[in-house]
């Protein structure tokens, strides 16, 4: 047997995870399941984690944080292990690169730049540097580099404000909102009588100048959808509440039930 005595030392940090990511990877004692898995299929888990940190984050919940970044620590140990155990790269170089990156990325703090400019300036500097970073990369095209593998919202607005650097934007929010007008039209002529698939198309065309207005307004879509999703749910509930006082459920009930109690769940919510 191995020592694991790092293994099971509970202040052992960060080189105790790489150890028992390690021992979990090993071919001949490692976990089954650990052993089969690939960077495909350990990266779903790994957005849902980030996810999960981002939940905890957005309800105060500090106690869970820790354990959720932790949670999204252990992907990166796990791709990281992946990536050794076919000989790319380990955890070492994982941290060196983005240690690289970051350095490179703040002239003003580890170079001999001015720290004498605004943080709109900082902005700039920081898409010029990755401008060049892309190009070395051959990156060439303005679109080129924003992830496949994003939310689609999230990617949609970091699509739009790479082309709007370039000039390709609506100038004033005025004009996305007719754009928004014209799109819903579409997509009720759509519904009318094409296809399932045109349909879709259309709806995506609305959502993407959604999130484009969402980019005018300084707002991000995914925040505001989280937003909404966590109020339906929350006035939901005070429905069923609501329901169940009067020895119901939403089953037992009707829309125009629902329909005055959601509205009393709003006004309450007001008050």
């Amino acid at each position: 047997m191995p020592d694991d005595t790092l293994i099971r030392d509970p202040k052992g940090g960060l080189p105790r995870l790489i150890d028992i990511m390690r021992a979990l990877r090993d071919p001949t004692t490692g976990c089954p399941w650990d052993i089969e898995q690939d960077f495909a299929s350990i990266a779903p888990y790994t957005i849902e984690e980030a996810y999960e940190v981002a939940d905890a984050i957005e309800r105060g919940e500090w106690g869970e944080l820790r354990g959720e970044l932790g949670d999204l620590l252990l992907q990166v140990i796990f791709h990281a292990q992946i990536a050794e155990d076919r000989g790319l790269f380990d955890v070492h170089d994982v941290a060196n690169a983005i240690s690289d990156k970051m350095v490179a990325r703040h002239p003003h703090v580890f170079g001999s730049d001015s720290r004498d400019k605004t943080a709109e300036q900082q902005t700039r500097d920081w898409e010029a540097i990755k401008a060049v970073e892309r190009a070395a990369q051959s990156q060439t095209g303005t679109l080129d580099g924003v992830a496949q593998g994003l939310p689609a919202l999230l990617r949609a607005v970091k699509l739009q404000k790479r082309a709007a650097r370039v000039g390709f934007d609506w100038p004033d929010v005025g004009q996305v909102l007719d754009k928004i007008a014209e799109e819903v039209g579409e997509l009720q002529e759509a519904a009318a009588d094409l296809p399932q698939d045109k349909i879709e198309e259309e709806f995506g065309d609305l959502l993407f100048v959604m999130a484009n207005l969402a980019r005018h307004m300084n707002l991000c879509p995914e925040a505001a959808l989280r937003g909404a999703n966590a109020k339906f749910t929350r006035r939901f509930g005070r429905i069923e509440a609501l329901l169940a006082e009067q020895g119901k459920t939403p089953e037992q009930s009707d829309l125009a039930e629902m329909d005055t109690l959601w509205d009393r769940a709003k006004t309450e919510e007001r008050r």
